[in-house]
């Protein structure tokens, strides 16, 4: 959804300019990770993540994309993905929490997520989140110049479904650049060797959504917070990379790393 029609190939100035991007987005992010504690609202968070944009001289991705209210999408435990900041949601001990950030900076979009838990966790929500991360690599570790969309969907899926865990079909990875959603979409699951080919130069963001139980989600009443149908958890990952040669490079990474 919200796609462009065209795939761009981005030039080096591009690509330099998205690392950019990239970089003060993976930045946020992990002072944003760093502060999540049981008591804190969700408000709390997005007025932060607001104060670092600011100190940054960078613009939020999110705030009034197609209407969204925020500069971050928090989504708690059955919360699969674009849970509304409120200053009446206060975490709690054991909650899970995704955290789905991005930044422009020179007209460039940076996009990332992680999912963190609050205090302290059960096993079985940690095995989630750390499936779902390892599934991200896996997504990643199929990029490359040649490889076909399926190949990178079909990684991811493996991974978390061997798990025993179920893959987000709803809502999909995608192209970014001068957009926060570009061409060409990129799903979380797939055939090795179907759909395009990646090709060096392209810039995708690639995101799965891993449940403890069925893939089915639905959307609250407020028109945005996606929740799993059968209400059981979910953790959401997320890097911007750059389809290179031989690989990928990931444009989401803190700037001291």
């Amino acid at each position: 959804m919200f796609m462009q029609k065209a795939v761009e190939i981005k030039s080096a100035e591009e690509l330099a300019a998205m690392r950019r991007a990239g970089s003060v987005t993976a930045d946020i992010l992990a002072h944003l990770k760093g502060i999540v504690a049981p008591g804190m609202t969700t408000g709390d968070i997005d007025k932060v993540a607001r104060e670092e944009l600011k100190k940054r001289g960078a613009k939020p991705a999110f705030l009034n994309y197609h209407g969204f209210p925020a500069v971050i999408c928090l989504s708690i435990n059955e919360e699969v993905v674009h849970g509304i900041p409120s200053p009446k949601r206060v975490l709690k001990d054991g909650d899970v929490l995704g955290l789905d950030f991005g930044c422009v900076i020179d007209r460039f979009y940076g996009d990332s997520a992680v999912t963190v838990g609050v205090g302290a966790i059960s096993p079985e929500a940690a095995r989630l989140l750390r499936v779902t991360r390892e599934s991200l690599e896996k997504g990643i570790a199929a990029v490359k110049n040649g490889a076909r969309i399926g190949d990178v969907g079909a990684a991811v899926q493996a991974h978390a479904e061997a798990a025993g865990y179920g893959v987000v079909r709803e809502f999909v990875g995608h192209g970014i650049g001068r957009a926060l959603h570009e061409e060409p979409p990129i799903p979380n699951y797939g055939k090795p060797g179907a759909g395009p080919r990646l090709k060096t130069g392209m810039t995708i963001a690639i995101e799965p959504m891993v449940t403890l139980g069925s893939y089915e989600v639905e959307t609250l009443a407020d028109g945005w917070t996606a929740v799993t149908k059968d209400r059981k958890l979910s953790a959401h990952f997320e890097h911007t990379v750059a389809v290179t040669e031989d690989g990928a490079e990931i444009l989401t990474l803190p700037s001291a790393a």
